[in-house]
């Protein structure tokens, strides 16, 4: 596969940051880089105009000057990296959206120009991480790198998201040479002591090893050159043990929606939780469309 790596970019510190992984990405996948600007008409903000009369926008020049100096500051960084960069016509979520149908990887920051303070993943990562049509790198220029020589840590519940996670989670790990850490979180064992306690806990025990080692087999299967681990976690929550566990990880995989998610929900709960609060980039998986 020879699709470049695309990534939002607008100048804002999350854009740049998600910029410089996307070029990591780039030179990892040996594909070219390109850099995209969204823009719109400079009336059509909210305004109800009528289309016709405000005619074609046009790309703005100090736009234009902030791609082109981002791609030549990567390019300098990043030995052997193609860099293309353009603006294209269209709001920013929805131009990165399109731009996935050829993508390899779309990187985002985690909010952009004219986002809210509080609101840490904004409306544009938000779309794109929803409703791309591959793998998305959601960046926060607060935890830009994570720990670069950290293993890749994807979460698995038996699910065929988790599925379609674990194998780009795999391909990751193996493009950066770290190993891949299969996390299972389970529930905080009940305070109650007795019989009942510890079939119950044998139980869980069992489940946990079982989904596991079928998580292994499937990715083994198709990257029998990856590091493999295994990792059961006990937390209050699956999104609460895996932001834990991604403290000390390069990138976090999830998927779209794991099992018990509503199914007209295209980025489940734990994913958006994951995304928001994870100590690293948090790829989320798609499958190729």
């Amino acid at each position: 596969m020879n699709r470049p790596v695309v990534v939002g970019v607008d100048g804002s510190p999350a854009s740049l940051a998600a910029a410089e992984q996307a070029a990591h990405a780039a030179v990892l996948r040996g594909v070219p880089l390109h850099l995209v600007h969204g823009y719109l008409h400079p009336l059509g903000y909210g305004v109800p105009l009528n289309p016709y009369d405000l005619g074609v926008p046009a790309p703005s020049q100090e736009a234009q000057r902030m791609l082109e100096r981002t791609a030549a500051e990567l390019a300098d960084r990043w030995s052997g990296l193609t860099v293309q960069a353009r603006q294209v016509a269209g709001g920013a979520g929805a131009t990165l959206v399109e731009e996935s149908r050829r993508a390899g990887l779309v990187v985002v920051g985690s909010r952009g120009l004219g986002g809210f303070a509080g609101l840490l993943l904004g409306s544009v990562g938000a779309q794109v991480a929803a409703h791309a049509h591959c793998p998305v790198l959601v960046v926060r220029p607060e935890t830009p790198a994570g720990s670069p020589d950290g293993p890749v840590l994807v979460g698995v519940d038996g699910s065929p998201a988790a599925g379609v996670a674990a194998d780009q989670a795999a391909a990751e790990a193996v493009r950066r040479g770290v190993p891949l850490v299969l996390v299972h979180v389970g529930p905080t064992p009940p305070d109650r002591d007795g019989a009942d306690a510890e079939q119950a806990e044998a139980g869980y025990r069992a489940h946990a090893v079982r989904l596991l080692a079928e998580a292994s087999a499937a990715v083994r299967a198709d990257h029998p050159d990856v590091v493999l681990r295994e990792h059961p976690v006990r937390a209050v929550g699956v999104a609460q043990g895996l932001v834990e566990a991604s403290a000390t990880a390069s990138v976090l995989a999830v998927g779209t929606r794991g099992r018990g998610g509503f199914t007209g929900l295209l980025l489940g709960s734990v994913s958006q939780a994951v995304v928001q609060h994870a100590h690293c980039p948090v790829l989320v998986a798609h499958p190729y469309r």
